[in-house]
């Protein structure tokens, strides 16, 4: 199993940026990707953007394509989404999680959650 902890979220204008950070533990490589995610009040858990551990292949949501940039450290024990340009409609909790699977976008196929973080960006 893996254990996921988010950090770096807070208040923002827009345009600004904010980096977020998913600090992974436990048995990372039996997870193939990572991913992040978020939800706005009212709304369903969206997909954001995704990486695998082992080779680093990336994908995003066309709504943060040129905007946001997934990445994982050397260490390969943290993931991180830098996010640029940010808009008020970025504002949600953002959620990091593991799948097994590869390169998927589908909420349901990610089975460890990490607690969140909230982005706040105003206008």
């Amino acid at each position: 199993q893996v254990q996921l902890v988010e950090s770096g979220g807070g208040l923002v204008q827009t345009g600004g940026s904010l980096r977020l950070s998913c600090a992974a533990s436990g048995r990372i490589f039996s997870w193939y990707t990572i991913g992040w995610f978020r939800q706005a009040p009212g709304k369903e858990r969206e997909f954001v953007a995704a990486i695998t551990w082992s080779v680093s292949s990336t994908y995003y949501a066309d709504s943060v394509k040129g905007r946001f940039t997934i990445s994982r450290d050397s260490a390969e024990s943290t993931v991180y989404l830098q996010m640029n340009s940010l808009k008020p409609e970025d504002t949600a909790v953002y959620y990091c999680a593991a799948t097994p699977k590869r390169s998927t976008v589908v909420t349901g196929d990610y089975e460890a959650w990490g607690q969140g973080t909230q982005v706040t960006v105003s206008s």
